[in-house]
């Protein structure tokens, strides 16, 4: 009997094409059921052994659906970020998880300079005028001689702190784990966050979410931010506290933010985050590219080798439980 797998996916139709035809094509006589939404998964989770996904867009069935999948023995995460995965309790704890891992660092660059430019030089404002047809004009702020802390540093950070010195900016990173890392002009640690707040003039999250982190820029962190200062979260929505983001702004006792993620997502319609002063929106884009579906891939052709072979052991990018 094939190997039955579940490829849940809430996106465009190409990519979901893009993924399942990349699969079958290596992997043809395995099972390969596709869906658009979690809603969906009722006819195949029940058999699946296979699931592969990004944690959010399991969104609010996540436990549903592992209750209901009886024979799942692996989980791909399509991301680096297992969340929704991982922590969710009616998972099987036999049950194996990857990630994808080393593929994120220049889209993810990408973003954060498209944000860090966008909020200094007010380009939303830009857009603004020109459907109004107005010339109005005023000096953007620089990137250069401005500081940045970079909370979470991994893969994704080690990438992005190079590019910043390009920008002639300063670097430094805030981690658990306090290292030397090329690209930084000085480490904090996590604990030090606090105190380094006033140092900034732009906090790049990248902090993977987990319990420790749920809501770690908080109201107090938020408040020793210098009111000329800019958030941005590429990390996960739950590590800022929303409710806090949304007063600080509010009040202006930040310039501004670029949220890419949120503690709900699809971000709701009736969110007061789509009408908060000074925030740029963008729809859990950080990572994804033109080539993601390529990159990612390999990872899972890998993966499904191994494990069609009994070989766990060989699986790479194991996600600890």
């Amino acid at each position: 009997m094939s190997t039955k797998a579940l490829l849940l996916l809430a996106m465009p139709e190409k990519v979901r094409l893009q993924y399942s035809s990349g699969i079958l094509e290596k992997f043809p006589d395995i099972q390969l059921d596709v869906v658009d939404h979690p809603a969906k998964v009722d006819p195949f989770i029940a058999s699946a052994e296979v699931l592969i996904t990004f944690g959010p867009h399991l969104g609010e069935h996540a436990d549903a659906i592992f209750a209901k999948a009886g024979k799942l023995k692996w989980v791909q995460a399509l991301g680096t970020g297992v969340d929704n995965i991982a922590d969710r309790p009616t998972l099987g704890k036999d049950v194996i998880v990857t990630n994808i891992h080393g593929i994120h660092g220049a889209p993810v660059s990408e973003a954060a300079f498209m944000a860090m430019l966008a909020l200094s030089r007010d380009f939303p404002r830009v857009a603004k005028n020109q459907d109004r047809h107005a010339w109005d004009r005023w000096p953007p702020k620089l990137l250069s001689g401005k500081t940045v802390g970079i909370f979470g540093v991994g893969a994704i950070a080690e990438s992005l702190a190079p590019r910043c010195k390009a920008f002639g900016m300063k670097v430094i990173g805030i981690s658990s784990a306090r290292r030397q890392v090329a690209g930084f002009d000085a480490m904090r640690g996590s604990d030090e966050l606090k105190e380094v707040m006033p140092e900034l003039d732009y906090l790049i999250l990248l902090t993977p979410y987990t319990a420790r982190t749920h809501n770690v820029i908080n109201a107090e962190v938020l408040s020793r931010m210098k009111p000329t200062g800019y958030l941005l979260n590429l990390a996960r929505g739950g590590v800022v506290d929303e409710e806090a983001l949304m007063a600080a702004l509010n009040a202006g006792k930040l310039a501004g933010a670029a949220l890419d993620v949120f503690s709900q997502e699809p971000l709701p319609e009736s969110s007061p985050l789509w009408g908060t002063k000074n925030v740029i929106i963008t729809p859990h884009v950080g990572g994804l590219h033109d080539r993601y579906v390529y990159d990612a891939l390999p990872f899972i052709e890998k993966n499904l080798r191994s494990f069609l072979a009994g070989d766990s052991k060989n699986m790479i990018n194991l996600v600890p439980r």
